[in-house]
Protein backbone atom coordinates (compact mmCIF):
# COMPACT_ATOMS: atom_id res chain seq x y z
CA UNK A 1 0.00 0.00 0.00
CA UNK A 2 2.95 2.37 0.77
CA UNK A 3 4.43 1.87 -3.01
CA UNK A 4 0.75 2.49 -4.34
CA UNK A 5 0.40 5.79 -2.44
CA UNK A 6 4.16 6.74 -3.11
CA UNK A 7 3.44 6.43 -7.06
CA UNK A 8 -0.11 8.18 -6.85
CA UNK A 9 0.35 10.56 -4.62
CA UNK A 10 2.70 13.25 -6.91
CA UNK A 11 0.08 12.52 -9.86
CA UNK A 12 -2.56 13.79 -7.16
CA UNK A 13 -0.66 16.75 -5.83
CA UNK A 14 0.04 17.59 -9.78
CA UNK A 15 -3.97 17.51 -10.65
CA UNK A 16 -5.13 19.51 -7.84
CA UNK A 17 -2.47 22.02 -8.60
CA UNK A 18 -3.35 22.37 -11.82
CA UNK A 19 -6.75 22.44 -10.51
CA UNK A 20 -6.01 25.74 -8.34
CA UNK A 21 -3.65 27.24 -11.02
CA UNK A 22 -6.98 27.47 -13.72
CA UNK A 23 -9.56 28.99 -10.74
CA UNK A 24 -9.18 32.36 -9.88
CA UNK A 25 -11.69 31.18 -7.17
CA UNK A 26 -10.36 32.97 -3.66
CA UNK A 27 -8.40 30.80 -1.06
CA UNK A 28 -10.27 29.13 1.35
CA UNK A 29 -10.48 30.76 4.87
CA UNK A 30 -9.18 29.91 7.70
CA UNK A 31 -12.78 28.19 9.25
CA UNK A 32 -12.45 26.15 6.01
CA UNK A 33 -8.96 25.08 6.60
CA UNK A 34 -9.92 23.97 10.06
CA UNK A 35 -13.14 22.15 8.73
CA UNK A 36 -11.39 19.97 6.70
CA UNK A 37 -7.73 19.54 7.62
CA UNK A 38 -5.72 16.76 6.76
CA UNK A 39 -8.12 15.90 4.54
CA UNK A 40 -7.06 13.12 1.77
CA UNK A 41 -8.17 12.02 -1.64
CA UNK A 42 -6.34 8.91 -1.78
CA UNK A 43 -8.69 5.66 -1.66
CA UNK A 44 -11.50 5.91 -4.21
CA UNK A 45 -12.57 2.89 -5.76
CA UNK A 46 -14.75 4.26 -8.91
CA UNK A 47 -18.05 5.59 -8.66
CA UNK A 48 -19.77 4.00 -6.39
CA UNK A 49 -17.37 2.42 -4.77
CA UNK A 50 -16.46 2.57 -1.43
CA UNK A 51 -13.55 4.46 0.13
CA UNK A 52 -10.79 3.46 2.77
CA UNK A 53 -11.86 5.82 5.58
CA UNK A 54 -8.80 5.32 7.50
CA UNK A 55 -6.95 7.58 4.34
CA UNK A 56 -9.86 9.02 2.31
CA UNK A 57 -11.60 11.30 5.29
CA UNK A 58 -8.34 11.31 7.61
CA UNK A 59 -9.71 9.23 10.37
CA UNK A 60 -8.38 7.36 13.15
CA UNK A 61 -7.72 3.27 12.65
CA UNK A 62 -10.20 1.50 14.14
CA UNK A 63 -7.57 0.38 17.40
CA UNK A 64 -6.36 4.40 17.75
CA UNK A 65 -7.96 5.45 21.58
CA UNK A 66 -10.87 8.31 21.53
CA UNK A 67 -8.92 10.40 23.55
CA UNK A 68 -6.26 10.43 20.22
CA UNK A 69 -9.55 11.02 18.05
CA UNK A 70 -10.44 13.95 20.12
CA UNK A 71 -7.04 15.38 19.96
CA UNK A 72 -7.16 15.65 16.31
CA UNK A 73 -10.74 16.53 16.25
CA UNK A 74 -9.63 19.92 18.36
CA UNK A 75 -6.84 20.87 16.58
CA UNK A 76 -7.60 23.68 14.05
CA UNK A 77 -6.30 27.29 13.11
CA UNK A 78 -8.02 30.41 14.33
CA UNK A 79 -11.42 31.65 13.40
CA UNK A 80 -10.34 34.96 12.80
CA UNK A 81 -7.38 36.46 12.42
CA UNK A 82 -4.25 36.00 14.90
CA UNK A 83 -2.63 39.76 14.26
CA UNK A 84 -4.09 42.93 15.66
CA UNK A 85 -7.38 44.54 14.23
CA UNK A 86 -8.38 47.50 13.71
CA UNK A 87 -11.94 47.16 14.25
CA UNK A 88 -15.35 49.25 13.15
CA UNK A 89 -18.21 48.75 14.80
CA UNK A 90 -21.15 49.30 12.78
CA UNK A 91 -24.36 48.39 14.97
CA UNK A 92 -27.87 48.54 12.25
CA UNK A 93 -30.49 50.48 14.31
CA UNK A 94 -33.72 48.52 12.98
CA UNK A 95 -36.76 51.26 12.48
CA UNK A 96 -39.79 50.23 14.65
CA UNK A 97 -37.93 47.05 16.98
CA UNK A 98 -39.47 47.08 19.68
CA UNK A 99 -37.61 48.51 22.94
CA UNK A 100 -35.93 50.66 20.55
CA UNK A 101 -34.39 53.73 22.47
CA UNK A 102 -31.42 55.74 22.10
CA UNK A 103 -30.32 54.90 25.34
CA UNK A 104 -30.79 50.88 24.73
CA UNK A 105 -29.14 51.60 21.28
CA UNK A 106 -25.72 53.29 23.15
CA UNK A 107 -25.73 49.93 25.73
CA UNK A 108 -26.06 47.62 22.85
CA UNK A 109 -22.91 49.72 21.02
CA UNK A 110 -21.51 49.89 24.07
CA UNK A 111 -21.50 45.49 24.56
CA UNK A 112 -20.74 45.26 21.18
CA UNK A 113 -17.29 47.58 21.89
CA UNK A 114 -16.44 45.29 24.78
CA UNK A 115 -16.74 42.05 22.58
CA UNK A 116 -13.98 43.79 20.09
CA UNK A 117 -11.60 44.35 23.61
CA UNK A 118 -11.98 41.01 24.40
CA UNK A 119 -9.61 39.97 22.01
CA UNK A 120 -6.19 40.81 22.71
CA UNK A 121 -4.68 42.96 20.23
CA UNK A 122 -7.96 44.16 19.23
CA UNK A 123 -8.80 47.73 19.17
CA UNK A 124 -12.04 49.82 18.12
CA UNK A 125 -11.36 52.79 16.21
CA UNK A 126 -15.04 54.00 14.96
CA UNK A 127 -18.71 53.24 16.18
CA UNK A 128 -21.32 53.89 13.55
CA UNK A 129 -25.22 53.90 14.05
CA UNK A 130 -26.94 53.58 10.85
CA UNK A 131 -30.34 53.52 10.51
CA UNK A 132 -32.28 50.90 8.49
CA UNK A 133 -35.31 49.55 7.64
CA UNK A 134 -34.12 46.31 6.20
CA UNK A 135 -31.64 44.32 8.77
CA UNK A 136 -32.74 41.15 6.47
CA UNK A 137 -31.95 42.75 3.07
CA UNK A 138 -28.12 41.33 1.45
CA UNK A 139 -26.65 44.47 2.42
CA UNK A 140 -28.23 45.29 5.62
CA UNK A 141 -28.64 49.08 5.04
CA UNK A 142 -30.67 50.87 2.66
CA UNK A 143 -29.01 51.93 -1.07
CA UNK A 144 -28.65 55.86 0.33
CA UNK A 145 -27.24 54.56 3.69
CA UNK A 146 -24.59 51.49 2.52
CA UNK A 147 -22.92 54.57 -0.23
CA UNK A 148 -22.38 56.32 2.54
CA UNK A 149 -20.83 53.43 4.93
CA UNK A 150 -18.73 52.34 1.99
CA UNK A 151 -17.41 55.80 1.39
CA UNK A 152 -16.53 56.04 5.45
CA UNK A 153 -15.14 52.81 5.26
CA UNK A 154 -12.97 52.78 2.27
CA UNK A 155 -11.92 56.56 3.23
CA UNK A 156 -10.20 55.95 6.72
CA UNK A 157 -7.14 53.86 6.21
CA UNK A 158 -7.33 52.68 10.28
CA UNK A 159 -10.17 50.20 9.92
CA UNK A 160 -8.87 46.81 9.38
CA UNK A 161 -11.83 44.88 9.77
CA UNK A 162 -15.60 45.49 10.88
CA UNK A 163 -17.62 43.96 13.14
CA UNK A 164 -21.51 44.02 11.87
CA UNK A 165 -23.32 43.93 15.01
CA UNK A 166 -25.87 40.92 14.02
CA UNK A 167 -26.62 37.75 15.45
CA UNK A 168 -25.93 36.02 11.65
CA UNK A 169 -24.39 37.20 8.43
CA UNK A 170 -25.70 35.26 5.81
CA UNK A 171 -23.01 33.91 3.54
CA UNK A 172 -23.93 36.29 0.35
CA UNK A 173 -24.62 39.09 2.75
CA UNK A 174 -20.34 38.93 4.27
CA UNK A 175 -19.05 38.22 0.33
CA UNK A 176 -21.22 41.37 -0.86
CA UNK A 177 -19.92 43.41 2.24
CA UNK A 178 -15.91 42.88 1.97
CA UNK A 179 -16.37 43.47 -1.51
CA UNK A 180 -17.79 46.52 -0.85
CA UNK A 181 -15.86 47.73 1.98
CA UNK A 182 -12.37 45.59 1.18
CA UNK A 183 -12.00 45.01 4.95
CA UNK A 184 -12.98 41.65 6.38
CA UNK A 185 -16.30 41.10 8.14
CA UNK A 186 -17.65 39.87 10.70
CA UNK A 187 -20.84 39.16 12.92
CA UNK A 188 -21.52 38.72 16.71
CA UNK A 189 -21.58 35.05 16.42
CA UNK A 190 -18.01 34.64 15.02
CA UNK A 191 -16.46 37.34 17.71
CA UNK A 192 -18.07 35.77 20.53
CA UNK A 193 -17.16 31.58 19.06
CA UNK A 194 -13.42 33.19 19.05
CA UNK A 195 -13.73 34.44 22.78
CA UNK A 196 -14.51 31.12 23.65
CA UNK A 197 -11.91 29.69 21.62
CA UNK A 198 -9.02 31.98 23.56
CA UNK A 199 -10.69 31.12 26.90
CA UNK A 200 -11.59 27.26 26.50
CA UNK A 201 -8.91 25.58 28.31
CA UNK A 202 -10.69 22.04 29.13
CA UNK A 203 -11.38 19.57 26.53
CA UNK A 204 -15.16 19.59 27.22
CA UNK A 205 -14.85 22.97 26.77
CA UNK A 206 -12.96 22.78 23.29
CA UNK A 207 -14.85 19.95 21.98
CA UNK A 208 -18.33 22.40 22.48
CA UNK A 209 -16.84 24.94 20.87
CA UNK A 210 -15.62 22.56 17.64
CA UNK A 211 -19.10 21.40 17.61
CA UNK A 212 -20.68 25.24 17.66
CA UNK A 213 -18.24 26.08 14.73
CA UNK A 214 -19.65 23.67 12.59
CA UNK A 215 -22.63 25.48 11.24
CA UNK A 216 -19.85 28.95 10.89
CA UNK A 217 -17.76 26.07 8.75
CA UNK A 218 -20.11 25.01 6.82
CA UNK A 219 -21.29 28.39 5.33
CA UNK A 220 -17.90 29.07 4.14
CA UNK A 221 -17.66 25.93 2.45
CA UNK A 222 -20.95 26.69 1.04
CA UNK A 223 -19.84 30.23 -0.53
CA UNK A 224 -16.51 29.09 -1.87
CA UNK A 225 -18.27 26.00 -3.55
CA UNK A 226 -20.96 28.60 -5.13
CA UNK A 227 -17.51 30.40 -6.62
CA UNK A 228 -16.08 27.27 -7.85
CA UNK A 229 -19.59 26.30 -9.17
CA UNK A 230 -19.92 29.85 -11.19
CA UNK A 231 -16.48 29.98 -12.57
CA UNK A 232 -17.18 26.14 -13.83
CA UNK A 233 -13.00 25.32 -14.11
CA UNK A 234 -10.67 22.50 -13.44
CA UNK A 235 -11.59 18.79 -12.66
CA UNK A 236 -15.30 18.22 -11.06
CA UNK A 237 -14.47 15.07 -9.60
CA UNK A 238 -11.30 13.35 -7.93
CA UNK A 239 -9.68 10.88 -10.34
CA UNK A 240 -12.79 9.34 -11.42
CA UNK A 241 -14.54 8.56 -8.20
CA UNK A 242 -17.70 10.64 -8.93
CA UNK A 243 -17.67 12.81 -5.92
CA UNK A 244 -16.71 16.41 -6.86
CA UNK A 245 -14.01 18.44 -3.85
CA UNK A 246 -17.03 20.30 -2.46
CA UNK A 247 -19.07 16.84 -2.24
CA UNK A 248 -15.64 15.59 -0.01
CA UNK A 249 -15.63 18.65 1.76
CA UNK A 250 -18.93 18.33 2.97
CA UNK A 251 -18.53 14.58 3.86
CA UNK A 252 -15.48 15.08 5.50
CA UNK A 253 -16.96 18.30 7.79
CA UNK A 254 -20.07 15.67 8.70
CA UNK A 255 -18.18 12.81 9.78
CA UNK A 256 -16.15 15.55 12.03
CA UNK A 257 -19.40 16.54 13.28
CA UNK A 258 -20.74 13.14 14.35
CA UNK A 259 -16.60 12.15 15.97
CA UNK A 260 -17.28 15.45 18.20
CA UNK A 261 -20.75 14.77 19.12
CA UNK A 262 -19.57 11.33 20.03
CA UNK A 263 -16.74 12.48 22.06
CA UNK A 264 -19.11 15.17 24.00
CA UNK A 265 -21.37 11.92 24.61
CA UNK A 266 -18.41 10.39 26.38
CA UNK A 267 -17.67 13.03 28.25
CA UNK A 268 -21.16 13.84 29.12
CA UNK A 269 -21.20 9.88 30.34
CA UNK A 270 -18.28 10.51 32.76
CA UNK A 271 -19.73 13.98 34.07
CA UNK A 272 -23.12 11.82 34.80
CA UNK A 273 -21.35 9.22 36.54
CA UNK A 274 -19.91 12.47 38.90
CA UNK A 275 -23.64 13.85 39.59
CA UNK A 276 -24.46 9.84 40.55
CA UNK A 277 -21.46 9.88 42.91
CA UNK A 278 -22.77 13.62 44.62
CA UNK A 279 -26.15 12.28 44.39
CA UNK A 280 -25.24 9.36 46.51
CA UNK A 281 -23.09 11.07 49.16
CA UNK A 282 -26.11 13.66 49.23
CA UNK A 283 -24.37 16.60 48.67
CA UNK A 284 -26.93 20.19 47.91
CA UNK A 285 -25.73 21.81 44.42
CA UNK A 286 -26.34 25.34 44.20
CA UNK A 287 -25.56 26.33 40.40
CA UNK A 288 -24.39 29.86 39.81
CA UNK A 289 -26.38 31.81 36.60
CA UNK A 290 -25.75 34.99 35.35
CA UNK A 291 -25.01 37.20 32.65
CA UNK A 292 -21.66 37.39 31.45
CA UNK A 293 -18.77 39.32 33.95
CA UNK A 294 -21.68 39.74 36.32
CA UNK A 295 -18.99 38.48 39.19
CA UNK A 296 -20.53 34.97 39.73
CA UNK A 297 -16.67 33.55 40.46
CA UNK A 298 -15.88 36.45 42.62
CA UNK A 299 -18.98 35.41 44.65
CA UNK A 300 -18.40 31.88 44.84
CA UNK A 301 -15.02 32.75 46.15
CA UNK A 302 -15.91 35.13 48.46
CA UNK A 303 -18.54 32.03 49.99
CA UNK A 304 -16.23 29.29 49.89
CA UNK A 305 -12.88 30.97 51.02
CA UNK A 306 -11.29 29.16 48.07
CA UNK A 307 -8.01 30.80 47.75
CA UNK A 308 -7.41 29.00 44.05
CA UNK A 309 -10.13 30.82 42.34
CA UNK A 310 -8.80 33.48 40.73
CA UNK A 311 -11.79 35.74 38.79
CA UNK A 312 -10.95 37.96 35.95
CA UNK A 313 -12.52 41.27 34.70
CA UNK A 314 -13.85 40.08 31.61
CA UNK A 315 -16.30 38.74 29.32
CA UNK A 316 -16.26 34.65 29.20
CA UNK A 317 -13.71 34.12 31.73
CA UNK A 318 -15.66 31.02 32.74
CA UNK A 319 -16.38 28.39 29.93
CA UNK A 320 -16.79 24.87 31.98
CA UNK A 321 -19.20 23.84 35.18
CA UNK A 322 -16.89 23.57 37.93
CA UNK A 323 -17.19 22.44 41.10
CA UNK A 324 -16.75 24.13 44.63
CA UNK A 325 -17.17 23.06 47.97
CA UNK A 326 -18.27 25.44 50.88
CA UNK A 327 -20.68 25.00 53.66
CA UNK A 328 -23.65 26.65 54.81
CA UNK A 329 -24.38 28.55 58.32
CA UNK A 330 -25.34 24.84 60.09
CA UNK A 331 -22.74 23.39 58.88
CA UNK A 332 -24.58 21.69 55.74
CA UNK A 333 -22.08 20.85 53.16
CA UNK A 334 -22.42 22.34 49.79
CA UNK A 335 -21.58 22.59 46.29
CA UNK A 336 -21.05 25.49 43.70
CA UNK A 337 -21.34 24.82 40.60
CA UNK A 338 -19.96 27.85 38.50
CA UNK A 339 -21.16 27.91 34.98
CA UNK A 340 -20.80 29.69 31.56
CA UNK A 341 -21.81 32.90 31.47
CA UNK A 342 -25.09 34.19 29.10
CA UNK A 343 -24.95 36.97 26.65
CA UNK A 344 -28.03 38.35 24.80
CA UNK A 345 -28.02 37.61 20.88
CA UNK A 346 -26.97 34.17 20.85
CA UNK A 347 -28.04 32.23 18.26
CA UNK A 348 -29.48 29.00 19.31
CA UNK A 349 -27.10 26.02 18.05
CA UNK A 350 -24.35 27.79 20.12
CA UNK A 351 -26.75 27.27 23.50
CA UNK A 352 -27.46 23.87 22.16
CA UNK A 353 -23.55 23.16 21.67
CA UNK A 354 -22.85 23.92 25.53
CA UNK A 355 -26.07 21.60 26.69
CA UNK A 356 -23.34 19.09 28.28
CA UNK A 357 -22.29 21.63 30.30
CA UNK A 358 -25.24 23.35 30.92
CA UNK A 359 -27.00 20.01 32.09
CA UNK A 360 -25.43 20.17 35.71
CA UNK A 361 -27.51 23.53 36.08
CA UNK A 362 -31.18 21.24 35.51
CA UNK A 363 -29.74 18.55 38.28
CA UNK A 364 -28.85 21.30 40.59
CA UNK A 365 -30.97 21.57 43.93
CA UNK A 366 -31.42 25.49 44.00
CA UNK A 367 -30.06 27.95 41.12
CA UNK A 368 -28.99 31.28 42.09
CA UNK A 369 -29.25 33.93 39.92
CA UNK A 370 -26.49 36.62 39.64
CA UNK A 371 -27.13 39.73 38.49
CA UNK A 372 -24.57 43.28 37.82
CA UNK A 373 -26.96 45.83 39.63
CA UNK A 374 -23.84 48.57 39.08
CA UNK A 375 -24.68 47.84 35.13
CA UNK A 376 -26.73 50.07 32.95
CA UNK A 377 -28.61 47.25 30.95
CA UNK A 378 -28.96 45.26 34.23
CA UNK A 379 -32.92 44.52 33.48
CA UNK A 380 -31.86 43.65 29.55
CA UNK A 381 -29.71 41.30 31.11
CA UNK A 382 -31.80 39.69 33.62
CA UNK A 383 -34.72 39.19 30.54
CA UNK A 384 -31.69 37.50 28.75
CA UNK A 385 -30.88 34.81 31.63
CA UNK A 386 -34.05 34.66 32.32
CA UNK A 387 -35.02 33.46 28.46
CA UNK A 388 -31.72 31.37 28.47
CA UNK A 389 -32.65 29.07 31.54
CA UNK A 390 -36.54 28.93 29.97
CA UNK A 391 -34.96 27.59 26.24
CA UNK A 392 -32.67 25.28 28.56
CA UNK A 393 -36.01 23.33 29.76
CA UNK A 394 -35.79 23.52 33.02
CA UNK A 395 -38.30 22.25 35.78
CA UNK A 396 -40.64 24.98 36.78
CA UNK A 397 -40.24 24.42 40.05
CA UNK A 398 -36.35 25.11 40.34
CA UNK A 399 -37.28 28.27 38.51
CA UNK A 400 -39.45 29.23 40.54
CA UNK A 401 -37.58 28.73 43.74
CA UNK A 402 -34.42 30.62 42.07
CA UNK A 403 -32.70 33.31 44.32
CA UNK A 404 -32.04 36.44 42.69
CA UNK A 405 -28.93 38.44 44.09
CA UNK A 406 -28.09 41.65 43.31
CA UNK A 407 -24.00 42.20 43.25
CA UNK A 408 -21.57 45.08 43.22
CA UNK A 409 -24.03 47.17 45.17
CA UNK A 410 -20.74 48.86 46.55
CA UNK A 411 -20.91 50.51 43.14
CA UNK A 412 -24.30 51.88 43.51
CA UNK A 413 -24.46 54.19 46.31
CA UNK A 414 -27.27 53.79 48.67
CA UNK A 415 -28.15 51.24 46.53
CA UNK A 416 -31.49 48.94 48.70
CA UNK A 417 -33.34 46.08 47.24
CA UNK A 418 -36.14 46.68 44.90
CA UNK A 419 -38.02 44.05 46.71
CA UNK A 420 -38.75 41.09 49.08
CA UNK A 421 -37.06 38.13 47.99
CA UNK A 422 -33.83 39.70 46.50
CA UNK A 423 -30.46 40.03 48.63
CA UNK A 424 -28.03 42.56 47.56
CA UNK A 425 -24.35 41.58 47.91
CA UNK A 426 -20.76 42.82 47.63
CA UNK A 427 -19.07 40.12 46.60
CA UNK A 428 -15.70 41.71 46.55
CA UNK A 429 -16.23 43.01 49.72
CA UNK A 430 -18.15 40.79 51.51
CA UNK A 431 -21.25 42.89 51.99
CA UNK A 432 -24.59 41.11 52.66
CA UNK A 433 -22.77 37.46 52.54
CA UNK A 434 -24.22 36.01 55.97
CA UNK A 435 -27.80 37.19 54.81
CA UNK A 436 -26.89 35.42 51.31
CA UNK A 437 -25.82 32.40 52.99
CA UNK A 438 -29.26 32.45 55.58
CA UNK A 439 -31.07 32.79 52.74
CA UNK A 440 -29.45 29.90 50.51
CA UNK A 441 -29.58 27.08 53.50
CA UNK A 442 -33.32 27.36 53.78
CA UNK A 443 -33.74 26.81 49.96
CA UNK A 444 -31.39 24.23 50.80
CA UNK A 445 -33.55 22.50 52.93
CA UNK A 446 -36.53 23.27 51.66
CA UNK A 447 -35.40 21.83 48.12
CA UNK A 448 -33.23 18.53 49.57
CA UNK A 449 -36.23 18.22 51.88
CA UNK A 450 -33.88 18.26 54.55
CA UNK A 451 -35.34 18.51 58.23
CA UNK A 452 -34.25 19.36 61.62
CA UNK A 453 -34.85 16.67 64.54
CA UNK A 454 -33.19 15.36 67.99
CA UNK A 455 -32.90 12.34 68.36
CA UNK A 456 -31.68 10.63 71.69
CA UNK A 457 -28.74 8.05 70.93
CA UNK A 458 -26.89 5.92 73.55
CA UNK A 459 -23.53 7.55 74.39
CA UNK A 460 -20.57 5.02 73.55
CA UNK A 461 -22.79 3.34 70.73
CA UNK A 462 -22.55 3.48 66.80
CA UNK A 463 -25.54 5.61 66.65
CA UNK A 464 -23.58 8.65 67.47
CA UNK A 465 -20.46 8.32 65.30
CA UNK A 466 -23.24 7.23 62.18
CA UNK A 467 -24.94 10.48 62.75
CA UNK A 468 -21.51 12.56 62.36
CA UNK A 469 -21.02 11.07 59.20
CA UNK A 470 -23.80 10.64 57.24
CA UNK A 471 -25.70 13.66 59.14
CA UNK A 472 -25.41 17.86 59.84
CA UNK A 473 -24.83 17.51 63.79
CA UNK A 474 -26.18 20.71 65.30
CA UNK A 475 -25.99 20.01 69.16
CA UNK A 476 -25.00 16.98 71.44
CA UNK A 477 -26.68 17.53 75.08
CA UNK A 478 -25.39 14.65 77.08
CA UNK A 479 -27.49 13.08 79.86
CA UNK A 480 -25.00 10.80 82.26
CA UNK A 481 -27.22 9.68 83.92
CA UNK A 482 -29.19 8.03 81.86
CA UNK A 483 -25.88 7.05 79.72
CA UNK A 484 -27.91 8.98 76.77
CA UNK A 485 -27.24 12.14 74.98
CA UNK A 486 -29.91 13.98 72.75
CA UNK A 487 -28.63 15.07 69.25
CA UNK A 488 -29.85 18.03 67.21
CA UNK A 489 -29.33 16.95 63.53
CA UNK A 490 -30.08 18.21 59.86
CA UNK A 491 -30.60 15.12 58.02
CA UNK A 492 -32.50 13.84 54.84
CA UNK A 493 -35.42 11.88 54.64
CA UNK A 494 -33.52 8.92 52.81
CA UNK A 495 -30.43 9.22 55.57
CA UNK A 496 -33.21 9.39 58.35
CA UNK A 497 -34.87 6.10 56.73
CA UNK A 498 -31.29 4.19 56.83
CA UNK A 499 -30.90 5.49 60.75
CA UNK A 500 -34.17 3.73 61.75
CA UNK A 501 -33.51 0.95 60.05
CA UNK A 502 -30.44 0.23 61.31
CA UNK A 503 -30.82 1.73 64.82
CA UNK A 504 -34.80 0.38 65.45
CA UNK A 505 -36.23 1.46 68.80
Amino acid sequence: MFSVRTAVLPGLRLLVRGFAARSSAPPLQWPVRAGIANIRVFGSQGRGGSHDRGWASGAEGEGEEPEEEEEELLSAEPLLPTASQRVCVLHPDVKGRAGRTPRNTELQVAEAAALVHALHGWSVVQTLVVPTKVPDSRLVFGKGNFQDLTEKIRGCPDITSVFLNVERMAAPTKKELEAAWGVEVFDRFTIVLHIFRCNARTKEARLQLALAEIPLLRSTLSRHSAWLDHERRGPRYIMGSGESFTKLRHRVLKEKEAKIRRALERLRDKRSLLRRQRTQREFPIVSVVGYTNCGKTTLIKALTGEAAMQPRDQLFATLDVTAHAGSLPSRIPVLYMDTIGFLSQLPHSLIQSFSATLEDVAHSDVIMHVRDVSHPSTEQQKASVLSTLQGLQLPSALLDSMLEVHNKVDLVPGYSPPGPGVLAVSALLGHGLDELKAALEESVLRATGRQVLTLCVRLGGPQLSWLYKEATVQQVQELPETGAAHVTVIISRAAYGRFRKLFPG
